[in-house]
């Protein structure tokens, strides 16, 4: 069973909070989660001037101790979060700029068996 910690929407349209879940891989988006592991609202309240995340720390290390995918979003969350360090194998190493060669190679074949 492929495990990812990944975030679903709750809340309604204009005002949506984040649960940050752990959910069998091919479950949909909104499917009843195994673990709710935190909450992040991206809505700055009034006065204040930071947005607000709650989460246990320990079960995301343990979950990530046990093999669990974090999606790219949640990534970047931990990362700011200070729970994963910048760098990590999470990361996707696959960036526009390494890719380009490899398109740019592509295309040169292309145009040669034309």
């Amino acid at each position: 069973m492929a495990v990812r910690i990944r975030m679903s929407m709750h809340g309604p349209r204009n005002r949506r909070i984040f649960h940050i879940n752990v959910v069998e891989g091919r479950r949909k988006r909104d499917a009843k989660p195994a673990e709710l592991l935190g909450i992040y609202d991206p809505h700055v309240p009034v006065g204040e001037n930071t947005k607000t995340i709650q989460w246990s720390v320990d079960r995301i290390r343990y979950w990530l101790s046990v093999g669990a995918q974090p999606s790219t979003s949640v990534v970047k969350l931990l990362e700011l979060g200070g729970i994963l360090k910048p760098g990590n194998p999470y990361r996707s190493t696959l960036t526009p700029k390494s890719a380009s060669p490899t398109l740019k190679a592509l295309a040169e074949k292309r145009a040669a068996s034309s």
